[in-house]
């Protein structure tokens, strides 16, 4: 800067603005779910258990070149980074899309970089990923933080996240992690749908029998690796939020607009500007904790952790309270299954719990910072 003092954005802060090409990529990623997702078929198919659409999924993997934005040229991915993955989750949640992209392209994507890339089971999952013809879960509950005892050696893992949707299972063991293919009935593992609250995002309940799978990373390499995979989908889930509480806020300003009482739209009362006002602090300020999230693990940030645990404390509050003055600010449309408010409503409930809840990333922060909670200085 000309003055002499230091420029933000070289001095080492995190760079919250969008670049042209993330901004070029949310016009595509918004064109295309704009065209191709169809919130009341996907409620429809919802219904039975299984909200994807193998076409959108299709296009949006394949077709624009999603599912390899973390993955390197050489392994077939684009060679991006979290930043331009959070883009796409943020389009994603503006439109509580149901597709595997949070727990297969970034969660088990960052997972499989985190081991021996040169070895041929690795390496050739991460290009199939990459170009979208296969899908991969960690077989751990969605609600497993980046710093949480990992459940290991269970029998059946409940609450696993897209299972019903993967080709692959990423198993971690005492000994090690292990890929397990799904879709043939010698792999040893049985996926048993469960009845979640956020129909667009299924859970299972996942039984791997011992054996089963090709181990593809030592048990020391596992954790650090599976570890890495849940800070990096902790840190873009906030972009999920960001587009739910985005999508909330603006449909709420939009139908008060709309909305007429005494000869006079909703919006223009005093008591609806100040909760839309408050509301929209809280997006701005949820856009720059998950911006700074993304940005940190781009950079490969020391303080990632820290990063990541501020952004899942705050955005995952954030989005609740916008979806549900959604809810409350449409009246009784809001409360219908016809309009989507409840939609989002459901993935913000759960969005809020997974991969740690807010609680758990606020301990998280205390001893990152020194700054013990009263629990712990009793």
């Amino acid at each position: 800067m000309t003055d002499g003092s230091p420029d933000p954005l070289t001095d080492g802060s995190a760079d919250l603005l969008y670049s042209d090409t993330e901004d070029d990529l949310r016009a595509a990623v918004r064109s295309l779910l704009s065209d191709r997702d169809d919130l009341p078929s996907a409620l429809v198919r919802a219904e039975t258990g299984d909200p994807y659409d193998p076409d959108l999924w299709t296009s949006l993997a394949a077709g624009i070149g999603a599912a390899g934005l973390l993955v390197p040229e050489k392994l077939g991915g684009q060679g991006a980074s979290h930043r331009e993955a959070a883009v796409v989750l943020e389009e994603l949640g503006r439109n509580v899309t149901p597709a595997p992209y949070l727990t297969s392209s970034i969660v088990a994507t960052e997972t499989l970089l985190a081991c021996d890339t040169q070895s041929t089971d690795v390496a050739g999952l991460l290009t199939a990923l990459a170009n979208g013809h296969r899908v991969a879960v960690l077989a751990l509950p969605l609600s497993t933080a980046p710093d949480a005892p990992l459940p290991l050696g269970l029998d059946t893992i409940t609450g696993v996240a897209d299972a019903v949707r993967a080709d692959v299972l990423l198993v971690p063991r005492g000994d090690g992690l292990y890929a397990v293919e799904l879709g043939t009935e010698s792999s040893g593992v049985t996926v048993e749908r469960l009845t979640p609250l956020d129909l667009t995002r299924p859970l299972a309940a996942v039984t791997v029998e011992a054996g089963a799978g090709v181990r593809i990373a030592d048990a020391e390499t596992a954790e650090a690796a599976v570890r890495r995979g849940l800070l990096a989908g902790a840190g873009l889930l906030a972009s999920e939020q960001l587009g739910i509480a985005e999508w909330c806020l603006e449909e709420t300003v939009r139908h008060t607009k709309e909305r007429h009482q005494f000869n006079r739209p909703i919006g223009s009362f005093q008591a609806l500007k100040h909760r839309m006002a408050q509301l929209w602090l809280e997006v701005v300020s949820a856009r720059a904790a998950a911006r700074n999230a993304a940005d940190a693990l781009a950079t490969g940030s020391p303080d990632a952790p820290l990063a990541v645990a501020v952004a899942q404390a705050y955005c995952g509050q954030v989005a609740v309270h916008a979806a549900e003055e959604c809810v409350q600010l449409h009246g009784g449309i809001g409360m219908t299954w016809e309009h989507p408010a409840h939609l989002y409503l459901k993935r913000a409930k759960s969005d809020a719990v997974a991969l740690g809840s807010a609680g758990r990333h606020k301990e998280t922060i205390a001893a990152l910072v020194g700054l013990p909670g009263p629990s712990a200085t009793r």
